[in-house]
């Protein structure tokens, strides 16, 4: 059985991307709803504050690109662990250049680069969980068996188990850790069905946080010095009954998060950063 990654949870630098006007008009969407840009904006700041005042990262924030209205969602362009990153090929075309961006921004923080040029892979960061022993890859829309490959064969060290998306555009549109060896899981058919899956590919058990909001599942686990077990999660005026369980981690360090108005185009509190943890002889 693997053992937890040492320092699972550590990170010192956090990647985001500004929002760009064209984020409201043309950005990828489940449902027909209107965006205010202005209310998104806001809540891109209050992300941005949290991550650099309260827990004290360094953020490296690249300007927004008015032709890539989907570039906020950064999460989805790289995948980081340990030293090395690797630049993810979008399953949606409208997407592909979010990239160039983002690789520029990694290859400077001096990380080992992995790009994936295969054209017959698709992968976003969104489908791709960590949990410290081993990765899950969401089979999706936007991410295929192909890419799932190249993820492994880009993360020896870590065993790679591919599971069905169904009725979400991720598999983070359901799911996150919220601790170590701890899984925040929504409460629908999809999302239960994903996690039996989960569990049955893996040689570890994990502890599971249902929530009754499939939305409200996708949160941010950190582990900080001088912080301590550190969660961002929805807001209560989003999610009330989901807020409430998130309570029940008395352990943690809770900072519910307004993600009300970029949910409208499918985006989720871990879609706005790449986490990355600078050892001192990077």
């Amino acid at each position: 059985m693997a053992e937890l990654m040492s320092g699972f949870g550590c990170f010192t630098h956090a990647m985001v991307r500004a929002v760009p006007q064209s984020l409201a008009r043309d950005a990828l969407r489940s449902g027909g709803l209107e965006v205010d840009l202005l209310k998104v904006q806001e809540e891109y700041e209050e992300y941005v504050s949290v991550l650099k005042h309260r827990l004290g990262l360094e953020v490296l924030e690249l300007p927004a690109d008015e032709a890539l209205p989907d570039c906020v969602f950064v999460e989805d362009a790289a995948v980081v662990c340990g030293d090395t990153a690797l630049v993810c090929r979008p399953g949606a075309q409208s997407r592909r250049r979010e990239t160039e961006a983002v690789k520029a921004a990694l290859t400077e923080l001096g990380l080992n680069i992995v790009e994936m040029t295969d054209e017959s892979a698709t992968l976003e960061g969104g489908d791709v969980l960590f949990t410290g022993r081993e990765f899950f890859v969401g089979l999706s829309k936007r991410t295929n068996q192909r890419g799932a490959e190249i993820l492994a064969d880009t993360f020896k060290d870590y065993a790679v188990s591919t599971v069905p998306v169904q009725d979400a555009l991720h598999l983070k549109s359901f799911c996150s850790m919220a601790g170590p060896g701890l899984i925040a899981i929504g409460s629908s058919e999809a999302a239960q069905k994903a996690l039996k899956i989960m569990q049955q590919m893996s040689d570890h058990r994990y502890d599971k946080l249902t929530l009754p909001d499939d939305s409200a599942a996708n949160c941010i686990y950190m582990n900080l010095p001088s912080k301590g077990d550190v969660l961002l999660h929805c807001t209560p005026e989003e999610f009330p009954e989901s807020a409430q369980v998130f309570e029940k981690l008395k352990d943690h360090m809770l900072i519910p998060v307004t993600n009300q108005e970029k949910a409208k185009v499918d985006g989720g509190l871990t879609c706005c950063s790449v986490l990355i943890n600078m050892k001192k002889n990077i």
